[in-house]
């Protein structure tokens, strides 16, 4: 299956995540998210790639109901994610992000990660808790219950931040760049715990990443992005770039065998090779009005200015 825009994806009934022609647009601004399309079974683990700026952290929290777009172009479970307030209060669609510096939230809870308080109390404190996944949280994520939040670094912060957005089974999780402040063991430990819930649970993930160690034989599902576009994507099977890393023979000594790294920094290479074809296109009399525009200081309320020397 691809994901071209002029090809919305089919539905058999068995889909997590359908994405038909979705398009946003922030207020006064141009379209940012361009008739996306996708189209992501039960229990499929999808990763979301693309350049800085292609639009992936919108494009999640499009599909957590953060942003209202047409009811019809975004569908979680059957249903749209911003009308339907059940899907995230009843934990069926969880969203972990990297707001964790202001507050852990998730299946209507907002707890706040800042003051003297302990992982323990934090954790415990969240009712309705399956007490053996709790504790299977707690030992795969190495954190110690009784350390302060204010002792902690980025990386042990961000462990009780996933621990508690993992406390409740989800049906559909929505993840962007979650992993950044991990160690390679707490990564590597949580990836595999995901695979599990998706083989076990039929859960579904979709993960946007720039880090792509041990993810070949992870995903089932690709999606490229450009300047707020699907590209490319689909099943790995569909991919043939994706595809054809199973299906490499041995490497030759001193040759280190293709790994998805490789496959993702071709397409970003191509992007910005192409990209730059386009700016050089335009000739250089455009680039350097824009340049000019960008460079010269616009005075504003807050530049030194003669008319406000009596704020001073």
């Amino acid at each position: 299956m691809t994901v071209a825009a002029d090809n919305a994806p089919s539905t058999s009934g068995n889909e997590a995540i359908v994405l038909n022609s979705t398009t946003f647009a922030y207020p006064g601004c141009e379209p940012f998210i361009k008739g996306c399309n996708l189209n992501l079974p039960r229990g499929s683990r999808c990763l979301l790639i693309g350049a800085n700026g292609a639009g992936k952290t919108t494009l999640l929290q499009i599909v957590a109901g953060k942003y209202m777009v047409a009811q019809d172009s975004v569908r979680v479970l059957t249903r749209s994610p911003f009308h339907d307030l059940q899907l995230t209060c009843t934990g069926q669609l969880s969203y972990l992000g990297t707001s964790w510096r202001k507050d852990v939230a998730f299946a209507g809870y907002g707890v706040p990660l800042q003051g003297d308080i302990s992982a323990g109390k934090m954790i415990f404190g969240i009712e309705g808790v399956d007490p053996a996944r709790r504790s299977r949280l707690i030992e795969m994520l190495d954190i110690d219950l009784y350390q302060r939040i204010t002792t902690m670094s980025d990386g042990q912060k961000r462990r009780v931040q996933i621990c508690m957005g993992l406390l409740k089974p989800y049906d559909v999780l929505l993840l962007d760049e979650i992993t950044v402040d991990l160690d390679v063991v707490g990564r590597l430990r949580l990836l595999e715990f995901f695979k599990q819930e998706s083989e076990e649970r039929g859960a579904t993930i979709l993960y946007a990443t720039h880090i792509f160690d041990g993810l070949e034989g992870w995903i089932s599902h690709i999606a490229y992005m450009e300047d707020g576009a699907m590209i490319k994507g689909g099943d790995i099977a569909s991919v043939r770039e994706v595809s054809e890393l199973a299906a490499q023979a041995p490497a030759a000594p001193g040759k280190p065998p293709r790994k998805l790294l490789h496959v993702v920094e071709d397409w970003l290479r191509a992007e910005r090779d192409a990209r730059h074809a386009r700016e050089a296109a335009q000739g250089t009399g455009d680039a350097a009005a824009a340049l000019e525009t960008a460079v010269k200081p616009q005075r504003t309320p807050f530049m030194p200015s003669k008319h406000l020397a009596f704020f001073r």
